[in-house]
């Protein structure tokens, strides 16, 4: 339309105050970022430095109006509220990273035990995979789908597996993708792998629960100090406390 061009112009614009206010490597890095957030739609790098340059020009301008105006106070104001609006879309990201790849940590597990049982009963292993990818859902079901797209486009499997690692920051995935590929190599029985990495998926993730659980008193211990007791000790103490100041005050 019409109106998009003066947009496409100014977000363009504001991309490039960005880019120069940004050190070097920043697009690579956003690319990793978008990569371990999934690749949501309508987030690319452009829009991001766009978007950072939109927060920089916005929120310095919304600090010099409400920090006083042009005065010390209000440049300080403005500054700080700059670097708010422009860091602000990479914590944003960076919190959409951080919760897909922990959901990927979680269903990669249950995913790994389905394709076990898909190559143990006969599947081929992309077969295999193209089951787990139509039947599970969210960031394991989206990685295996990438990973067979790249592998049906002619792309080594061992190389779509490596790149999928790389993707993402997830520790059991790296463990599972370096043995699979090993396997590979090695032409070693692959649902026997597979059966092995099961295992220790699920023997990684109650591990992991049970050091959650283990830190949950003492992550309730200040809550209780500063909440709960100070509660409690009013209740207790607080009527002992009237009657001995009326008492005193009686004297």
């Amino acid at each position: 339309t019409e109106a998009d061009g003066p947009v496409k112009t100014l977000l363009a614009g504001w991309s490039a105050i960005a880019m120069r206010l940004s050190p070097s490597g920043t697009g690579n890095r956003l690319v990793r970022q978008l990569d371990s957030a999934g690749n949501p739609k309508a987030w690319t790098v452009e829009s991001i430095m766009g978007a950072k340059g939109a927060g920089l020009m916005v929120f310095g301008v919304l600090g010099l109006v409400f920090g006083g105006g042009f005065t010390t106070k209000g440049f300080l104001i403005a500054v700080a509220a700059a670097a708010v609006g422009f860091f602000l879309p990479d914590l944003l990201l960076y919190n959409i990273a951080v919760k897909r790849q922990e959901e990927l940590r979680r269903g990669l597990s249950d995913a790994l035990d389905m394709l076990t049982v898909c190559v143990e009963a006969g599947q081929g292993f992309d077969a295999a995979l193209m089951q787990v990818a139509r039947s599970v859902t969210g960031p394991v079901g989206g990685e295996f789908t990438r990973a067979l797209q790249e592998i049906q486009i002619g792309k080594p499997r061992g190389e779509a597996f490596v790149s999928m690692a790389r993707r993402n920051n997830v520790n059991e995935l790296r463990t599972f993708v370096t043995a699979l590929v090993q396997a590979d190599r090695l032409g070693l029985p692959i649902g026997g792998v597979l059966r092995e990495q099961a295992n220790q998926m699920r023997l990684i993730r109650r591990q992991r629960a049970e050091e959650k659980a283990m830190k949950v008193p003492v992550k309730i211990l200040f809550p209780m100090l500063l909440c709960i007791f100070p509660a409690m000790f009013i209740v207790i103490i607080g009527p002992a406390g009237i009657r001995i100041a009326a008492a005193f005050s009686g004297m």
